[in-house]
Parts: structure tokens; C-alpha cells; sequence
């Protein structure tokens, strides 16, 4: 029996709608890291991109749990002294709910090239409308 090895051209991808409304931000965010690496497919390779997109919906009602709305932090620096400025998860999801989830799922993704490969399927909006009612995306259901 021989070895196949999966080839970008084989691959055939597939559309995910998640709804974040009421969906905890970790437990959400592992799913759709695990649909934009294809990590339950039969053809999965770590070494090539195999994953599907993902649409994510109402991303402004996320839940998270404890004191994380005022205790977890996000950190910028300008490269300047002195440059260092952390907001709040409670101030980011006011000013850019898509931020947030991006930040958590592109953190639980592999620090490498295809990294930037399978971020990019990852399509964030505000409100229940969104642009890809054209590819039928399959709803997920995120505890």
C-alpha cells in the first residue's frame, strides 16, 4: 500500500457559518481554528493548507466567563519608549468585536506560513447579514 501525500490542487474546500451570538470566545474559537486547518478531514497535512472557510456571524455578542471583561488585556507597542498601550477586552469588543476573535483564533493557529494562508478564509461580520449566502455556507453549532 502506498503513501499519498495531499496536494494543494486535491483539496477540496467547503463553507462554515458559525453564530457567535451567546457562543464563549475560547470554545469558538478552537472550533473555527480546527475548520481553517481542516484538522477532522481524512486528508489533513500539517505541512499543507487542507481547511475550509469559515463565516462568522454576530461577533459583537460573544460571552466570555470570570472577570475577563476587565482582566484580560491587550498589548500594543509603537516600537517607541515609553510606546506601550493596553486596552481592555471589555473596550476592544466596544470599539472592534471582530479584533477580539480574530486575535484568539489567529493565536491558536501554527506560527508559520500557512498561518496567513488559513487566517485568511476566516470572513467576520458585525451583524447577521453577511456576503457569502452565494457558497451555502453549512451551519456549526459552537457550545
Amino acid at each position: 500500500m502506498k503513501t499519498s501525500v495531499t496536494k494543494k490542487a486535491d483539496i477540496e474546500r467547503k463553507w462554515y457559518l458559525i453564530d457567535a451570538d451567546g457562543a464563549t470566545l475560547g470554545r469558538m474559537a478552537t472550533v473555527i481554528a480546527d475548520l481553517l486547518r481542516g484538522k477532522k478531514k481524512a486528508c489533513f497535512s500539517p505541512a499543507v493548507d487542507c481547511g475550509d472557510y469559515v463565516v462568522v456571524i454576530n461577533t459583537g455578542k460573544i460571552v466570555v466567563t470570570g472577570n475577563k471583561l476587565v482582566d484580560k488585556k491587550y498589548y500594543r507597542h509603537s516600537g517607541y519608549p515609553g510606546g506601550l498601550t493596553e486596552i481592555s477586552l471589555e473596550q476592544l469588543l466596544e470599539k472592534d468585536s471582530n479584533k477580539v476573535i480574530f486575535q484568539a483564533v489567529k493565536g491558536m493557529l501554527p506560527k508559520n506560513k500557512l498561518s496567513d494562508e488559513s487566517i485568511g478564509k476566516l470572513k467576520l461580520f458585525k451583524g447577521t447579514e453577511h456576503e457569502h449566502t452565494a457558497q451555502k455556507p453549512v451551519i456549526v453549532k459552537v457550545k
